[in-house]
């Protein structure tokens, strides 16, 4: 009885100490983040749901609710930005981008991060590969544009090759730094009945970096999703606009329809929401693992 009683005494002088150094500044800290990050939210809705007349330069104004909400603002931006030809374009490059990066970033992943130990060549490749998400791409940008415009794929196709180069570096550093998790002793019990190297990236590590695929397949998309410049500069002239490139429409010389672009910026977030929500439960694991290097 003693005993239990000096226990329960310790367990409560335990959780009154963890009272008494209570971290306000952390508590403060995340308090501050939410707002920075909830506060934009909130005024893009707001934004979107209004009309302009309801738009005013004081600050009450601006943070006041609609008077009226309607959809009059949404069904507009659907028509000015061709939302469904500009949506679907955006979501096939996205999606074969996503899907060439898991591919090839994975397998130069492996294949690198499997060698670097007995090979300076792949230690070589690999610092070079990752070099890459040094370069800016305005120092990239003319030459791009030259290269596939005379190579016949300034249209879709090259905005697709592009960003499989330009990520390939994030990625393949992830990938490698995934693979340090992964005991060798599977593969070589795979070697050891039979399996080629081939079969035993596809039948054995493929599927164990799950977590880093979902992890590759969110960061590429959300960069894809959300890019204008690479778009802008290759598929100029051709008539074929992605959702960012469409909302460019709101942008005048004379002013920007904010009604009109938040509304269209609160479309566009919704298909790359869903993925995130979709992929989240494999994010946390893969980032995690993914930064031993």
């Amino acid at each position: 009885m003693t005993q239990t009683t000096a226990m329960a005494r310790t367990a409560a002088a335990a959780r009154k100490r963890d009272k008494t150094h209570y971290n306000w500044p952390i508590t403060i800290l995340l308090i501050v983040g939410c707002v920075t990050i909830f506060f934009p939210l909130y005024m893009a809705v707001v934004i979107a749901f209004k009309q302009p007349s309801e738009m005013t330069n004081d600050i009450a104004g601006a943070l006041a609710l609609p008077t009226h909400w309607s959809l009059s603002n949404f069904a507009e931006a659907m028509r000015v930005t061709d939302f469904w030809h500009s949506l679907g374009n955006s979501f096939l490059i996205t999606a074969v981008t996503v899907v060439l990066a898991i591919v090839l970033h994975g397998l130069a992943g492996y294949a690198i991060g499997r060698s670097m130990k007995s090979s300076k060549v792949y230690n070589f490749l690999y610092l070079y590969i990752v070099s890459g998400m040094f370069v800016p791409f305005a120092i990239l940008m003319m030459p791009l544009v030259k290269q596939t415009a005379q190579m016949g794929i300034a249209n879709r196709i090259g905005v697709i090759v592009l960003y499989t180069v330009f990520y390939m570096p994030l990625n393949l550093m992830l990938y490698k730094g995934y693979l340090t998790n992964i005991p060798l002793a599977l593969e070589e019990a795979a070697r050891v009945d039979g399996a080629t190297t081939w079969k035993t990236y596809w039948s054995i590590v493929f599927p164990i970096m799950k977590p880093m695929h979902a992890t590759v397949a969110v960061l590429t998309a959300m960069s894809t999703w959300n890019d204008v410049m690479t778009p802008l500069v290759i598929m100029s002239g051709t008539g074929v606009n992605t959702l960012p490139l469409a909302q460019l429409n709101f942008q005048t010389e004379f002013g920007t329809n904010y009604n009109l672009a938040f509304a269209s910026y609160l479309l566009a977030l919704i298909p790359i929401l869903i993925f995130y929500l979709f992929c989240q439960k494999q994010i946390l694991n893969g980032v995690v693992n993914g930064a031993v290097k």
